[in-house]
């Protein structure tokens, strides 16, 4: 299977899925639990039913927008995730060179694989930096302190994740950070040897952001151990007041998924929530943030840029989101695959594929602009 053979989300899913060892593939693809939110998450998009409008004079559309300040040339962004360069030795290098070609943001994640200075180096464009809360409230502010350094625009705070998610896929065949695999998991990286000839033939493994406080090395602490043993479930609405305070500029929750905590992230002065199960690999049996989208809107979205990310897999997908009040749309294994299976090329295809289809969608919508995109466009099943 060739790249120019991938034409959606489900052709760039099955080309990594033959390229990596089953134990990586499950660590993307798979869920927390039963991963009934998982499949929820994109199922959402089919209750909704789109309504065009004909005979507007669409020759041409603009589908920027501006979120937190930030300019898009197009109404998605590459929402931050961890360990890219296990996915494919280019990583966050690829990710960053592709959103920057097309306009778009990009998210750093603390679990990323190169420094926050080197992604902005690759790009100048839109970017924020996604961090967890921990116990240490020293490398919080050390965190805060070194991406306004690199010149990072906005700050991304994950509020989902005091925890890890039962993600049994990985218990089964023993996935962790560092290695440590049963028989099974073993069997199957050596029957995808280019993966592992990608990965000895390239620079060691590295957590740049962490490196200092998670070492790698025999007596590691494990990404698993990282969740549960540095990050702290005490985490309150004081204790990040207090860090939008610090920061001073654009700061965004992600992982906000009630109508309450939407509220609560305005007055306390967020420039921006996402809407966000963490793609179904945390809370299983939460609801979807489609699904939970126009309430929140509703409530907030005067006071505050509403993002969501979840399940999206096309274009269709970006403009119901849009025509219920989101500012964009965040992408995450819809990139991913397409990164493990051919690197840079695979996520610029990937992203030109979504901006064509966003394009398309609009003009068959009859829309010249995103702010043309309304509820007045759509239908619920019952």
């Amino acid at each position: 299977m060739r790249l120019t053979d991938c034409y959606n989300f489900h052709d760039f899913r099955r080309m990594a899925k033959r390229r990596l060892p089953g134990p990586i593939f499950d660590y993307i693809d798979g869920g927390a639990d039963d991963e009934v939110t998982y499949r929820r998450n994109t199922a959402a998009f089919e209750a909704c039913d789109l309504v065009p409008d004909v005979l507007r004079g669409v020759a041409e559309v603009d589908m920027s927008v501006t979120v937190m300040g930030q300019k898009l040339a197009m109404p998605v962004y590459c929402s931050p995730t961890a360990l890219q360069r296990l996915f494919h030795h280019q990583g966050e290098r690829a990710v960053a060179a592709a959103a920057a070609k097309h306009g778009t943001m990009f998210g750093v994640s603390s679990l990323g694989t190169i420094s926050l200075e080197e992604a902005r180096k690759i790009s100048n464009g839109p970017q924020v930096y996604q961090f967890y809360f921990h116990k240490d409230r020293g490398l919080n502010r050390e965190m805060m302190a070194r991406a306004k350094n690199a010149g990072v625009q906005a700050m991304m705070l994950t509020v989902d994740s005091i925890t890890g998610g039962n993600r049994e896929r990985d218990k089964r065949t023993g996935f962790a950070i560092p290695f440590k695999l049963n028989l099974a998991g073993m069997t199957q990286f050596a029957i995808k040897p280019s993966w592992a000839i990608d990965w000895l033939t390239h620079e060691r493994f590295r957590l740049p952001q962490l490196e200092n406080h998670v070492k790698m090395d025999g007596g590691a602490l494990s990404i698993s151990r990282y969740f549960t043993e540095m990050l702290d479930p005490s985490m309150s609405w004081d204790d990040v007041a207090e860090m939008v305070r610090e920061w001073g500029g654009p700061f965004c929750l992600k992982g906000i998924m009630s109508v309450e905590d939407a509220k609560r992230a305005a007055e306390i002065g967020c420039s921006g929530i996402v809407l966000s199960n963490h793609g179904g690999r945390q809370l299983d049996g939460s609801r979807s943030a489609f699904d939970q989208l126009a309430e929140i809107v509703d409530a907030v979205g005067d006071r505050i840029d509403v993002m969501m990310d979840g399940g999206v897999q096309r274009g269709t997908h970006v403009l119901k989101a849009l025509s219920l009040g989101a500012k964009a749309v965040g992408l995450g294994r819809y990139y991913l695959f397409p990164l493990a299976a051919a690197g840079q090329p695979g996520v610029e295809r990937a992203l030109e594929t979504m901006r064509t289809e966003i394009e398309r969608g609009m003009k068959l919508m009859g829309c010249t602009s995103v702010s043309q995109l309304s509820r007045r466009n759509l239908r619920f099943r019952s």
